[in-house]
């Protein structure tokens, strides 16, 4: 893992370092020597729990074409009926997201979709999972590049709510959601300012 410079930093890392700092965030994105294009690449490259890696897995909303953002667990695997459930009004619903899709929506190529700075603000949801831990860790814009952080830090930098969107937890259930949502047609997650646009 290396320090990015700013001569091998693409402007997809660029904006997310650059909103990071706009933050106060105490960590830039570092560089992987291999790409980690799945989240257990990544868990293998930095040497940490599956679990740890906060994947970023964006659906299409039907209806109005936005991309849906669902910030998840490496180890879990997203539920996308409770997802639909919470995120689509009536006559709503959520499809499976192309690459070309995920790159017009977020600005990021998949395997580095970062949970901020996209290029249109998702509505989005941090998964309930990722609390399990006290540092995360985030793609930054490119397959390589990541940034640590805290599933708190994770929630306030997003402003998203915090839901039960995974599959085969069905044991007892904590309310599926910690904070507001807009449903379709409405503004950023979490109903306040949009904290990633620049």
């Amino acid at each position: 893992m290396t320090p990015v410079s700013e001569l091998q930093t693409s402007p997809a890392i660029r904006r997310v370092a650059e909103r990071l700092a706009a933050l106060g965030h105490a960590h830039a994105p570092v560089m992987l020597d291999d790409a980690a294009r799945t989240a257990q690449q990544a868990a293998d490259a930095l040497g940490v729990a599956l679990g740890q890696i906060a994947k970023s897995i964006i659906f299409r909303r039907k209806g109005d074409e936005r991309a849906v953002l669902v910030i998840t667990s490496g180890d879990r695997r997203v539920d996308e009926k409770r997802v639909q459930a919470l995120v689509c009004g009536e006559g709503h619903k959520l499809g499976r997201a192309d690459a070309d899709f995920v790159k017009a929506q977020t600005g990021f190529s998949i395997g580095g979709v970062s949970p901020l700075a996209h290029a249109h603000e998702p509505v989005t949801l941090i998964d309930r999972e990722l609390f399990r831990f006290d540092v995360v860790w985030a793609a930054a814009g490119h397959p390589h590049a990541v940034f640590p952080l805290t599933p708190q830090e994770l929630e306030r930098y997003t402003g998203a709510p915090v839901a039960d969107v995974v599959q085969g937890d069905e044991g007892p259930h904590a309310p599926p959601l910690r904070g507001s949502l807009p449903t379709a047609g409405a503004g950023p997650a979490g109903g306040g300012p949009a904290p990633d646009r620049a």
